[in-house]
């Protein structure tokens, strides 16, 4: 008996070690892969109720392609928190376009074109299996007026200074709804100031974003009342928001600014991201 015992009591040892040793020299995870899952499909995006409002110049100070007012309704969606940064690029692409790189992987991805924003999304939608996009210009309107709310700036407010948005305030250029301050002639991380009531940060300023649409000056005209996308070709993409570089007046959230998609590169430049509901 006592043999028998001592025989199961080493065979009781063996098969703990072996299964000791399995478990230790299973491949853990990888840095890549751990980084990878605090990336993008792991970033904060903000649920965005859909709803109705009079898009476009509520104020009556815009240029005609702002013009006429006219009605329009969203879906739910979803809408990145941050402008998406030169550390989630790199992550993706493995390597670094930004202008300002010194400023750090929480700054903007800046001096992406259209068509680079596309190829990012395409690789991120393989990684990731989610289906993210770019917002529509109608969704960006919407979500930088907080629901559509008749507000001047996409920081939820009708005056904006350098303390709240990173642009250009130089007190030579100020305007009746800006206030004068620092001129940083850089962007700046895209976790900056305070976000709008939707909690969606840097809205006004920092960069440019890309939005999905096709440029149209007279689009407002004829758009349709429900997700509008825009024209069906053209020769610009529009960008929306205003940047570092700009002045007061390119930060109101019914500006509309275009650009070719193609190989126009520039350091004001960046985007966030969309997905659906």
């Amino acid at each position: 008996m006592k043999f028998f015992n001592l025989i199961l009591h080493i065979l009781l040892v063996l098969v703990f070690t072996a299964l000791s040793y399995t478990a230790f020299a299973a491949d853990p995870p990888s840095n890549k892969s751990k980084a990878l899952e605090r990336q993008i499909w792991k970033q904060d995006m903000i649920f965005i109720k859909g709803g109705c409002y009079q898009m476009g110049d509520s104020f009556g100070e815009g240029v005609s392609d702002e013009n006429p007012l006219h009605e329009v309704c969203v879906d739910d969606f979803y809408l990145g928190k941050y402008e998406l940064t030169q550390g989630e690029w790199k992550e993706i692409m493995g390597s670094n376009m930004a202008s300002f790189h010194e400023c750090g992987d929480d700054c903007p991805a800046d001096n992406v074109s259209w068509n680079n924003v596309q190829k990012f999304i395409r690789k991120l939608n393989e990684k990731t299996g989610i289906n993210y996009r770019l917002p529509t210009e109608a969704e960006w309107e919407y979500a930088a007026r907080e629901g559509g709310k008749k507000l001047r700036f996409g920081t939820g407010k009708n005056i904006i200074g350098a303390d709240e948005s990173n642009f250009n305030a130089s007190k030579k250029y100020k305007k009746p709804y800006s206030r004068p301050g620092i001129y940083r002639t850089k962007t700046i991380s895209a976790k900056s100031f305070f976000p709008n009531s939707l909690g969606l940060y840097n809205m006004s300023g920092n960069v440019w974003e890309w939005v999905q649409d096709w440029y149209d000056k007279d689009y407002y005209q004829k758009s349709p009342r429900d997700n509008p996308k825009g024209p069906d070709s053209g020769d610009y993409r529009v960008l929306r928001g205003g940047s570092w570089g700009n002045l007061s007046n390119n930060l109101r959230a019914a500006n509309r600014h275009r650009d070719r998609p193609d190989s126009h590169r520039r350091m004001l430049y960046g985007f966030r991201l969309a997905r659906d509901k």
